[in-house]
């Protein structure tokens, strides 16, 4: 409850900041200094509710697993700020309020992942997405940038149209928005008890809920808005705002509907392949490594739908946890290399590792934890993930039919390794790295590492 209230306080006090504070480097340390205060109330928040949850107004209850997100998805919006902080305030004159605005989208995450309440989720997401319809056009002078802030609007009020009709009919099927009341529950208890309403209901939330992640066939406007937005705000589009909403899809399908799962499972079965198919194939005929990327993680997506299919299972629950941390600082460390290259085709990245060779390790590790190479945090994340449904005994194809996937993104990942490692060429750099970006792209690296032996280190 703390850091909502704080993540709130803190951008109206980067607003101001643009007022009084001339400096640019002031104005970083001071979204700096609030990334790091978000991540000590976040801290606060987990010891004050790792033994007993509590429900504040009926409209949101903080308990250990949200109160353990908040502080990980803190840390890697920190890890995102320590790296791109200074390409953030290059991207405009309004520096100042780009960072409000990310502190906005951090409260809206903090909403996801804590509401009880369909209302706090609608706040949550609205708070979560019309910050970044802004910064995605932030780059005035791009026609790409306008373009993709006008698709990314249109397209987002449209699934929220969705969203809200869908929260309309099973309000109207149960009586509540509140959905731990005994009205909500039993509605949902089996799938005899269902309604008509609260099954279109549910379909429609199923819908909003596949655009706002990315899922096929709801992605057409993420290679659009991630490749048009300015690439220093791409990444935290792509993972932090992303993983916060699968974690408040999580929370609907399985605590709400996880007893009449039989009624949305096959709908999440049909997109979690047509999104592993899209997003890996189509990535594969990208040249440019930021539109890469961004088929990427809608490929990305298709692994992370894994845990709200496994209804109800622990490894389901830890593999969202640890998805989200590797994803997350997997998709930075590859965007911070990106976004100091002249040319962001593969042919601009030949002979990198010679050129700039703590770029080029760093690089390579966040491209194999995509991958799912062993001794990487993103082994282990599709790992849990995947294993969640083996764990239930049912769909084992679509297991087999994701790990043959996951060999398609091999291709395009270590394209990029080859283009830098075994490819001759004079990578042109946009701006040079410092010893400041150089440190922490090195440890942004060895905590994926690290993640690769010791995954339990994000199980809390």
């Amino acid at each position: 409850m703390n850091a909502i209230v704080l993540s709130g306080i803190w951008g109206v006090v980067m607003m101001f900041a643009g007022l009084f504070l001339k400096s640019s480097k002031q104005i970083q340390w001071t979204a700096i200094l609030g990334i790091i205060a978000l991540l000590v109330v976040s801290i606060l928040d987990y010891q004050a509710h790792s033994v007993q949850a509590q429900t504040y107004f009926g409209m949101m209850t903080i308990d250990v697993y949200t109160s353990w997100f908040s502080i990980l998805i803190t840390a890697c919006c920190a890890m995102y700020l320590f790296i791109f902080h200074k390409d953030i305030a290059a991207v405009g004159k309004n520096e100042a309020e780009y960072f409000a605005l990310i502190f906005f989208v951090m409260c809206g995450v903090y909403l996801l992942a804590s509401y009880s309440n369909l209302l706090i989720l609608f706040l949550g997401i609205e708070i979560l997405s019309i910050p970044q319809y802004i910064l995605a056009g932030s780059d005035k002078e791009n026609i790409k940038s306008n373009e993709a802030s006008l698709k990314y609007f249109l397209m987002g009020a449209f699934s929220t149209g969705l969203l809200l009709m869908g929260m309309t009919l099973i309000y109207g099927a149960t009586g509540s928005f509140d959905i731990t009341s005994e009205k909500f529950v039993g509605q949902f208890a089996q799938l005899s008890s269902m309604s008509s309403l609260s099954f279109v209901g549910i379909l429609l939330l199923l819908i909003s809920f596949g655009f706002k992640v990315s899922a096929a066939p709801l992605h057409l406007w993420t290679p659009d808005v991630y490749d048009g937005s300015p690439t220093a705000f791409t990444p935290f589009m792509a993972t932090i705002v992303k993983v916060s909403v699968f974690v408040a899809f999580i929370r609907l399908f399985h605590f709400s509907f996880g007893n009449v799962s039989g009624a949305w499972q096959i709908a999440i079965a049909s997109m979690i392949v047509l999104t592993l198919i899209i997003g890996n194939v189509t990535a594969v005929y990208q040249q440019s490594l930021k539109r890469m990327m961004a088929y990427s993680s809608i490929a990305q997506a298709g692994f992370m739908l894994f845990s709200i299919f496994a209804v109800n299972s622990t490894l389901a629950y830890k593999g969202i946890l640890l998805y989200s941390v590797v994803y997350s600082l997997a998709s930075i460390g590859v965007f911070a290399v990106i976004i100091k290259m002249k040319d962001y085709t593969y042919d601009g990245f030949n002979g990198l590792a010679k050129k700039q060779p703590i770029l080029a390790f760093t690089a390579t590790v966040c491209l194999l934890s995509l991958v799912g190479i062993p001794l990487t945090g993103g082994f282990f994340a599709k790992y849990f993930v995947l294993s969640a449904v083996v764990e239930q005994g049912k769909y084992i194809w679509i297991v087999v039919f994701a790990v043959l996937m996951a060999a398609i993104s091999a291709y395009y990942y270590f394209r990029v390794i080859r283009s830098m490692y075994f490819k001759t060429g004079d990578a042109e750099m946009h701006t040079e790295p410092t010893t400041w970006d150089k440190t922490f792209l090195i440890i942004n690296a060895m905590i994926i590492l690290l993640l690769g032996v010791l995954p339990s280190l994000v199980f809390g």
